[in-house]
């Protein structure tokens, strides 16, 4: 019987356990090469510039990223940069190019030549401008000895698509979500002779048109119109509660009608820097959703609303709900290149086909319920209430994350004078849009009951 020392103490070997002694073996030998654990949080930093016949791509990751690949290291965990880089090609081709598709006018380009590779400190600073990010490709690479894990550095790459013209619509399609288990990628584009866009998104965001038409920002903003409407559930209980007293479209045209008109001017107010910019201003707004919600409900129950009011309230009540629009939108304004009132314009089209779906299939359910299932007044009163319950949870829900914000008063100087004039100017529109719309409902009213009434008898 043979006894082999593994560490400390012996391990008595026989016939039956020489297979268990090999298979405990194979795994400790194996454990080196181990592949990396999956990082929690990794940002891609990239920069992508089209000149001449060539469209350049300088970007940045954590090694950390660069799972599977075992990179050599010297004495006490520290990185051996001298021998690191031949890996480096390798990784950045498995672990970069391989996830990025380019477009040159809507056709792929082939994978890029890789240029360069290196092994940067987190500390560097060079990846803040192209400019610094291409020149810190010519400095000197790091010393072999300076002391730092692998898992504290970046790999920065700079790769090459071959172009057929600088002046083309590029697009990107970054597949860079497997790098972690959140992946947040800024890109920035530079084309030539025009501005700098910026843009940051999650994990993976599809096709990314870096320079899109007006009619691409169009579809695109339609589509996220018409995604966010259905999506928000908060927005679809507030129409519910809109249809459930007038489920006649003559009657819901002033009501839904004022809905649109007010959300589109906060909408479009905000993306354009009218709305507070404080931290405490989006969970207010969703807390006053909650609360409108549960105002239309309590209404409905106790049966207090008339047509003629109700289009107010809807109206004042829409322009809380258009800044809840502005938050989804404020993501995707990126998108819109220099398209940003077709973007606006566009993300409004959206909301309103998704909200007249919403009401093709609203209202005959409602007729339907009241005539088969429930008679009107307690149908009412039964949906409202649940509406009501929802509503009041949110609504509590929604104060609890407000109040852990402080509110701040402004420092009364000349901006805050130069908003506040521009605020002032807003609720001045909106007062006037209010009243226009008040007297066009009055005549309106005033000529159905004239014609109701019929021409006077002269005898």
């Amino acid at each position: 019987m043979r006894h082999i020392r593994l560490r400390r103490g012996y391990f008595v070997t026989g016939p039956r356990q020489r297979p268990l002694l090999l298979a405990i073996l194979a795994a400790l030998v194996s454990l080196p090469a181990a592949a990396h654990d999956i990082p929690n949080d990794v940002t891609v930093r990239a920069f992508l510039k089209p000149d001449g016949d060539r469209l350049r791509l300088l970007i940045r990751v954590p090694m950390t990223a660069m799972r599977d690949v075992v990179f050599p290291e010297r004495p006490r965990g520290f990185l051996d940069l001298e021998h690191v880089g031949p890996l480096l090609p390798g990784a950045a081709k498995v672990w970069l190019s391989d996830l990025i598709d380019v477009y040159e006018e809507g056709a792929e380009l082939p994978k890029p030549a890789t240029v360069q590779t290196r092994v940067s400190l987190e500390s560097d600073k060079s990846f803040f401008t192209y400019d610094q990010a291409l020149a810190h490709f010519n400095d000197a690479p790091l010393a072999n000895d300076i002391e730092v894990v692998w898992n504290q550095t970046m790999l920065d790459v700079f790769f090459e698509y071959p172009i057929r013209s600088d002046k083309s619509a590029f697009s990107i399609q970054p597949a860079l979500a497997k790098l972690g288990v959140r992946v947040v990628t800024a890109l920035r584009f530079l084309p030539p002779g025009g501005a700098e866009r910026a843009f940051e998104f999650e994990d993976d965001p599809g096709l990314v048109r870096l320079d899109p038409s007006w009619f691409q920002t169009a579809g695109r903003f339609v589509k996220e119109g018409f995604r966010h409407i259905l999506d928000g559930t908060d927005h679809l209980l507030f129409l519910f509660c809109l249809v459930i007293p007038f489920r006649r479209f003559r009657l819901l045209v002033p009501i839904v009608t004022g809905f649109t008109v007010a959300h589109s001017i906060t909408l479009i107010g905000s993306a354009y820097g009218f709305a507070p910019d404080a931290l405490w201003f989006p969970p207010l707004i969703e807390t006053l959703i909650a609360a409108s919600i549960l105002y239309m409900a309590v209404e409905n129950a106790v049966g207090a609303g008339t047509v003629h009011r109700r289009w107010l309230v809807a109206f004042g009540f829409g322009l809380v709900h258009g800044f809840g629009f502005s938050f989804a939108l404020r993501q995707t304004l990126q998108f819109a290149g220099s398209h940003l009132v077709t973007s606006l314009l566009s993300f409004n089209v959206g909301i309103e086909l998704g909200q007249l779906l919403v009401l093709a299939v609203l209202i005959p359910a409602l007729q339907l319920a009241f005539r088969y299932v429930v008679a009107e007044r307690p149908g009412t009163i039964i949906l409202s209430a649940f509406v009501a319950h929802t509503a009041w949870h949110w609504m509590i829900e929604r104060w609890e994350v407000l109040r852990k914000f402080r509110f701040e008063w402004p420092v009364f100087d000349a901006a805050w004078l130069a908003s506040a004039l521009r605020g002032l100017a807003a609720v001045t529109l909106v007062v006037g849009l209010i009243w226009l719309v008040s007297v066009l409902l009055r005549r309106r009213a005033a000529f159905h009951r004239d014609t109701e009434a019929g021409p006077l008898n002269p005898a």
